[in-house]
């Protein structure tokens, strides 16, 4: 929790330490940085309660040249948590790890400059009974020269030839059939999201959350810590039912199963809406031919110009359609459809974040999203995929991780989305038969 901005409080200690920032602090840091600091001050309380987090961000913020925090704790252990912890940067200015974590001291004050590599989080307060309590804000000054924002390259790959035989293996019969897609495709098209409970077949499922566990899988964590924490399973060496699962997914006949489900062309043979239009823009065209075709029949009747070209009437018409379709008006071809997925562990600590250089906000997209081992999860746990309109804080919707359940959500350039902090209430609460108490997700998403 933030309090609002202190320059407006006229209380006598609050006015007092506002007082020595502005002067003679100023003043003195000023002179430490080597920084020509404005009079501009942003100051503001903070309190830090149990689960409280503040993720990696760099404070960056046009004039912001030094950051400070003045601490108001009580008697303060590492293992409370709440430590400013500070990152090291890779060759792209993204946050690599952390090199140094600072334990709040009462009455202590810390600042840094505050730069394209000044990363920093507060961690999860792990204490029910303490709050972390502090004061703190920035002054301001010439801006730094900050680098071309690093943009990631996101590996997308068209579908793998496999026929209809695997969906028959793993999905749930009721989602084969025909009149039952086409009332999925039906609600889809309305709220542009659907969630499909029991949705593989029940051995299916449970072979697969057992494979997940097999401690012989490897996995990587995922970063840059201001973008995103999980941990990422590598598919070399993948039990032979990961394996199988991972097939279904990226096959041709999922592509087409889910243009069946959401009415989105992801499949040659899916049907769309603009091949309706095309076709009833082709009966148009036909038709203006023929017209056009009759209209030239009678100017022949009149003139001997066009027979002596060698062109009937319908010789005409031709010859103004080809002028019409030359090679630089022709509509271009179609893309095809493509897809990324992959295998994610979550677990206390692990999120994303909504970052202005993701790439995969800038184009139309299908979620795919199925979960495993997170039966009694909880949403206050966190973990919770959210779903928001770009400048805006109220959320468009909410998944929380349910077992064997995919969920599909249409998202357009302006609909981002974030996994929820994984908070310390899961290892508390969460079902203690679950090692490591984590829970685990097939996330896919697929391009038209």
């Amino acid at each position: 929790k933030q309090s609002d901005d202190l320059r407006r409080r006229k209380g006598y200690h609050i006015s007092a330490l506002r007082k020595i920032l502005y002067e003679d602090f100023r003043l003195w840091l000023s002179d430490i940085a080597g920084v020509k600091l404005e009079s501009t001050v942003d100051i503001s309380c903070a309190k830090y309660e149990y689960t409280d987090v503040l993720l990696c961000h760099d404070d960056e913020l046009e004039g912001r040249r030094i950051a400070f925090i003045l601490y108001l704790v009580p008697e303060w252990q590492g293992s409370d948590g709440g430590t400013l912890d500070l990152y090291d940067a890779d060759d792209h200015y993204q946050p690599r790890e952390i090199v140094k974590s600072l334990t709040p001291t009462w009455n202590s004050l810390v600042f840094f400059e505050v730069s394209p590599i000044s990363h920093h989080q507060v961690s999860e307060v792990v204490v029910e009974d303490k709050c972390r309590l502090s004061i703190s804000g920035w002054f301001y000054g010439p801006m730094l020269e900050r680098p071309p924002r690093y943009i990631e390259c996101l590996s997308q790959v068209p579908h793998i030839a496999c026929d209809e035989e695997i969906l028959y293996e793993w999905i749930n019969p009721i989602y084969m059939d025909m009149s039952a897609q086409a009332n999925i495709q039906e609600q889809f098209e309305e709220k542009s999201e659907i969630l499909l409970k029991n949705f593989f077949k029940k051995e299916k499922f449970q072979m697969v959350c057992e494979a997940i566990s097999n401690p012989k899988i490897k996995w990587k964590r995922r970063g840059p810590a201001n973008k995103r924490c999980y941990d990422q399973a590598e598919e070399d060496g993948f039990p032979d039912i990961l394996a199988e699962c991972m097939k279904l997914f990226y096959s041709e006949a999922m592509f087409l199963l889910l243009s069946n489900f959401t009415g989105l062309k992801l499949h040659f043979l899916a049907a769309s809406d603009n091949d309706e239009k095309d076709e009833q823009k082709d009966d148009l065209e036909m038709s203006d031919e023929n017209e056009q075709a009759c209209s030239s029949t009678e100017k022949d009747e009149k003139s001997d110009s066009t027979l002596l070209n060698g062109n009937d009437s319908r010789g005409g018409s031709v010859l103004e359609t080809t002028e019409k379709t030359m090679p630089t008006d022709s509509p271009q071809k179609p893309g095809v459809p493509v897809c990324r997925g992959e295998l994610r562990r979550w677990k206390n600590g692990y999120y994303t974040l909504i970052h202005d250089t993701n790439v995969e906000n800038t184009e139309f997209a299908l979620d795919l999203l199925l979960n495993c081992g997170c039966e009694g999860w909880d949403e206050e746990f966190g973990g919770v995929t959210s779903y928001i309109a770009k400048g805006e804080d109220e959320e468009l919707l909410t998944l929380c991780p349910e077992d064997n359940a995919l969920a599909l959500i249409y998202r357009d350039k302006e609909t981002l989305k974030f996994v929820k902090h994984v908070n310390h209430k899961s290892i508390n609460q969460f079902n203690k038969n679950n090692e490591g108490c984590s829970f685990w997700d097939f996330s896919f998403v697929y391009y038209e």
